[in-house]
């Protein structure tokens, strides 16, 4: 087992592991107890009681974050040329489609999130392969396939997220940076909660949120109460 460092030691003192803190107290803590260098991501893990293997358990959504992700989002529009000067306006990074539809054919995906038009879709379906497990493929229903391409980039570049449950039941989604101040991750993280919350399965039995942990890269995470709102 790898030694922890002194400051590895230090961090996971101040975390009570028999408490679970609010959301104010957990964000306040995150910002004492990481040590990393450079300007680290914080993360909420919430464990639902759902089962994400029943269609009518599955849990995705999409939230815009108040103070956005900290991340420099990387976008690609796949639009017909009607619509690049509409998505470049909006601050899509790359713009066009056969020649980026090839780019990912031979393996490129260095994006984080792809904006594209219905009538595109049916070139991505072959594409599923490649970006499918990156979790790259436009969805309606998180309004990455639609015809108002300019407003879709530009929420993705405000903040806009989308999760959505794993195979474990969990599901894990970026609330900012540790250089945020401790108000913003407080705002952010409850707006995520509050999504959740509205976005409970009513075929979903017993206990919802089960757990509610928050970290940051290389920290030790901090249990949060759930009983929220």
């Amino acid at each position: 087992m790898a030694r922890l460092t002194k400051k590895q030691k230090e961090a996971r003192a101040k975390v009570d592991k028999n408490k679970l803190y609010s959301v104010e107290e957990a964000s306040a803590l995150l910002k004492e107890i990481t040590y990393t260098k450079f300007d680290a991501s914080v993360d909420l893990a919430v464990r639902l009681g759902v089962d994400p293997r029943k269609a009518n358990q599955m849990v995705r959504g999409v939230v815009s974050l108040p103070h956005g992700t900290g991340k420099d989002m990387k976008v690609l529009a796949l639009v017909t040329p009607d619509k690049e000067a509409e998505a470049k306006e909006a601050g899509a990074d790359y713009v066009g489609l056969d020649e980026y539809l090839q780019k990912i054919k031979d393996g490129w995906t260095d994006v984080d999130v792809i904006v594209t038009m219905p009538s595109v879709m049916g070139k991505l379906g072959p594409l599923g392969r490649v970006l499918g497990p990156r979790g790259l493929m436009p969805n309606p229903k998180t309004g990455t396939v639609t015809m108002d391409i300019g407003k879709a980039v530009s929420e993705v570049k405000a903040g806009k997220i989308d999760f959505k449950v794993d195979k474990t039941g969990i599901v894990h989604a970026p609330i900012g940076k540790a250089s945020f101040s401790a108000e913003k991750l407080v705002g952010n993280a409850n707006e995520l909660l509050t999504t959740l919350m509205k976005l409970k399965p009513t075929s979903a039995k017993g206990t919802y949120v089960k757990s509610i942990y928050m970290s940051s890269t290389m920290s030790p995470s901090i249990a949060i109460d759930t009983k929220i709102g």
